[in-house]
């Protein structure tokens, strides 16, 4: 059984399939999600790819700020991606709450809704932090 396990970790290592959902803000951070994604940074290098599911996500980034009225259906989205599945918060609005902190419909961060394995600080973060986060997020998976 052993084999086994260190095969599937290898496969989540190498091909990490990601779903992104923007909750809400000024776009900037889903900009650079995906300017992480194009030629010039091709996050793709590593395996990842972008699925337009969470039924066949292993990752879900998470960017923008984190209102009451999306926190359910970020839950729901969540919870229908297969396990074991990580989270990544893209961005200060993501983690914190950003600019938008304070207000009577914001919740403070996306680890008020789900778990969050990774966090990337940044407004916007650049493609090179969220390369940096998927590295760290790699090597989690791989458990060093």
């Amino acid at each position: 059984m052993a084999v086994l396990d260190k095969l599937v970790t290898w496969s989540r290592v190498k091909s990490p399939w990601v779903f992104h959902m923007n909750c809400g803000g000024c776009n900037a951070c889903d900009i650079e999600v995906i300017a992480a994604l194009m030629p010039r940074y091709d996050i793709e290098r590593f395996g990842i790819l972008l699925v337009g599911s969470p039924r066949h996500a292993d990752v879900m980034i998470g960017t923008g700020t984190v209102t009451r009225q999306i926190a359910p259906r970020f839950k729901r989205l969540y919870e229908q991606m297969p396990e074991p599945k990580f989270v990544m918060a893209v961005g200060n609005c993501a983690i914190s709450g950003g600019v938008f902190a304070g207000c009577y419909n914001v919740l403070e961060g996306l680890d008020k809704v789900v778990p969050v394995d990774i966090y990337i600080p940044g407004c916007p973060p650049k493609p090179e932090a969220i390369i940096d986060g998927v590295a760290k997020l790699l090597a989690k998976l791989q458990g060093g």
